[in-house]
């Protein structure tokens, strides 16, 4: 199993030499704008590194919003960022499920994300996976709760969409953490990816706020549990100080 971090994109082959990482997450353009992304400079060296790469897509991106403004260069930008994810010799593009605001259907958010897959079928699919991520508040979110969770996969499923599992957001989202890997492939039947991040907030609390491994309010064991039982690579989010301490804690509770 393959254990690393969500690192900064200026120089991820040294910051994975630092903390001991097998696998590196980072942005490919700025996380808070529509700016297209363009492959990563050192690609060919993390590759012949062997370090495996997954790409973050921008915050901004909400496939699931009724607004036209939002929505469609929503769409426009998955595409782009898959693409340049492919350059990049990334496995899979993380892309968070998004929500409708108060008074919309959920349900035409749901259908916001089938269309996505739908019409990028067409034109023959995405350059690489996409990695649809739990997220932790919003009362429209599509991914927070997993019954929402379930009427999203029924949409989407078929296309092959994969799935990244964030440890943080679920127990932001109230989803006890126990179990919850059963659960989830239950619904998806995969995961391709774990974010394994401890919280700094209680159980429910909707809020997103990572912590590293030892510092949270998640029970250590519980985290190297669902490592476990996920058997996908692991990117640690946490913050960058404690994030080689988060790693070596993950190998040390993998078993012999």
């Amino acid at each position: 199993m393959r254990i690393g971090a969500h690192v900064a994109d200026d120089n991820p082959l040294g910051s994975a030499q630092d903390r001991g990482a097998e696998v590196v997450q980072f942005f490919l353009s700025n996380p808070q704008s529509w700016e297209s992304p363009k492959p990563h400079p050192q690609a060919e060296a993390l590759r012949e590194a062997g370090i495996s790469v997954f790409v973050h897509s921008p915050y901004v991106i909400n496939v699931a919003s009724l607004n036209n403004r939002i929505r469609i260069p929503s769409r426009k930008s998955v595409v782009q960022q898959a693409e340049a994810a492919k350059a990049s010799g990334a496995l899979g593009l993380v892309v968070h499920g998004g929500h409708v605001t108060k008074g919309d259907d959920p349900a035409d958010g749901i259908a916001n994300w089938r269309k996505l897959f739908e019409r990028q079928a067409e034109a023959g699919g995405f350059a690489v996976p996409v990695l649809i991520e739990n997220t932790a508040g919003g009362d429209n979110a599509m991914a927070r709760r997993f019954d929402m969770l379930s009427r999203l996969w029924d949409a989407v499923g078929e296309f092959g969409a994969g799935f990244c599992l964030d440890t943080c957001h679920a127990h932001a989202a109230g989803e006890d953490l126990v179990g919850i890997v059963e659960r989830v492939k239950a619904i998806t039947g995969r995961i391709d990816l774990v974010h394994l991040n401890n919280s700094r907030d209680e159980f429910g609390s909707s809020r997103d706020r990572h912590a590293n491994i030892d510092t949270g309010t998640i029970e250590p064991g519980v985290l190297a549990a669902v490592v476990n039982a996920a058997q996908a690579p692991v990117v640690v989010e946490t913050p960058g100080d404690g994030q080689a301490g988060d790693i070596a804690y993950l190998r040390s509770q993998l078993p012999a």
